[in-house]
């Protein structure tokens, strides 16, 4: 554990917000320092300092839960004037442990990579904790050694509001447009992205994507402390024909792979034994996960997606696909692929945003639109048997957020999953 960077023992603090990294930062601590809880629903089953009390409290601390918008809380205007106070889990964890730790961020991909690079250190005997914005809450783990490596994967709220949070090795997977509703603007976006970086000293590792504009321009403009590893996809062109698992025939799969094989070379880990690792990966729920997969169709369930970038991926290496999309779309996005892509995809567009993601769409490819979830798949399936194309592709990736139907991604892959497993059985 670590004692010279510790400012959080025996210190008056005011946990903001109860889920899963408010709760474990709480047990955590409870013993540690003086505690004090809040949360936005007054109904949460913990005992809360109530509203009107934590002005006149001279708080040390603020530890906040990263899915808390400071400009839209009930506690705005206290915090906005502390702000100097806030910090996170991370912060906590990173006060307490001096464990190596292997952070990992992006727009798209972490959470696999997070997983692939856990399971391959579990697989060659390592104590690897996969925490974060995966797995358990930092603060959550329990019977860490200082053999322990903690496998961070860390969202852009999460590092904007940490302070001194720092990791030895770092990622950043990619960057393009996302969060700009709670960022405010892309510069703002990518510079929390970068805190993961910029929080490093030298003897650190960073690995950047090569040839991503938004990294490259913010790498170009600053000077970092630590060391700067640029990671092609092309770094696999000697591994990629062992790789049989077919969850990494896509470009955004394999680029995940580009920086598992690039830290574990770091990290002096078995080429061999990765390979069985990543032969082995069954994949994340919802995450380009194949829920259906015979002779003539293909389905796959990308609920996680909630930005065109993140279908792109997967779609420029399909042919004769169904896309499904829907939800709440990002502000700024944009939709890439060129017209000859996208002359072997047809798009259903489903929901209150249908009409948004129309008026983006129309001009490249082909779209149908649909009121619900499961009006759009009931008239795929219609479509499919009228025509005699050899193997069919239903690709469900929103690219929009879920909240305008369902409580998260989960809920919403879990509910198309239900829809395909009535449709197939009913043929």
């Amino acid at each position: 554990m670590r004692n010279r960077k510790n400012i959080f023992l025996r210190k008056k603090i005011l946990i903001y917000g109860l889920g899963k990294s408010g709760i474990s930062s709480y047990k955590f601590l409870k013993k540690k320092a003086d505690v004090y809880l809040f949360d936005d629903n007054s109904k949460i089953n913990k005992k809360l300092v109530s509203l009107s009390k934590i002005s006149k409290i001279s708080f040390d601390v603020i530890i906040i839960s990263p899915g808390i918008d400071i400009s839209k809380c009930k506690l705005s205007t206290f915090l906005k004037k502390n702000l100097q106070k806030i910090y996170t889990d991370l912060d906590v964890l990173y006060s307490f442990y001096d464990n190596l730790s292997i952070t990992i961020t992006g727009t798209n991909g972490k959470s696999t990579t997070a997983k692939i690079l856990h399971d391959a250190l579990v697989d060659q005997k390592k104590d690897a904790r996969l925490i974060g914005n995966i797995g358990n809450p930092a603060l959550a783990e329990k019977k860490i050694t200082k053999k322990t490596i903690f496998v961070i994967e860390a969202s852009s709220y999460q590092l904007d509001y940490s302070k001194i949070f720092s990791s030895k090795y770092s990622l950043i997977l990619n960057i393009s447009a996302d969060h700009i509703e709670r960022h405010k603007n892309l510069k703002n976006y990518v510079n929390a992205k970068f805190k993961l970086i910029e929080s490093q000293v030298k003897g650190n590792f960073a690995y950047v994507k090569k040839n991503d504009s938004l990294i490259s321009k913010k790498i170009e403009k600053n000077k970092f402390k630590s060391k700067i590893y640029k990671v092609d996809i092309s770094n696999l062109k000697n591994i990629i024909n062992k790789i049989s698992n077919k969850y990494f025939a896509s470009d955004g799969n394999r680029e995940n792979l580009s920086f598992i094989f690039e830290i574990a070379c770091k990290l002096k880990l078995s080429k061999k034994r990765l390979i069985q690792t990543i032969n082995n990966f069954k994949g994340l729920n919802y995450r380009q996960q194949i829920v259906f997969d015979k002779k003539n169709l293909t389905i796959i369930n990308d609920s996680k997606s909630t930005s065109f970038a993140s279908s792109e991926n997967i779609l420029n290496n399909l042919n004769d696909v169904y896309w499904i999309l829907g939800g709440i779309p990002k502000k700024n996005d944009k939709f890439k692929l060129s017209k000859i892509k996208c002359k072997n995809i047809k798009a259903f567009v489903f929901g209150s945003y249908r009409n948004t993601f129309h008026k983006v769409l129309r001009d490249k490819l082909k779209v149908k639109k649909y009121k619900t979830l499961n009006e759009t798949l009931r008239a795929i399936f219609l479509e499919i048997e009228d025509q005699e194309i050899k193997k069919n592709i239903i690709f469900f990736s929103p690219a929009g957020a879920s909240f305008d139907s369902f409580k998260n991604f989960e809920d919403r892959g879990n509910y198309f999953n239900k829809i395909v497993k009535k449709l197939i059985y009913a043929k």
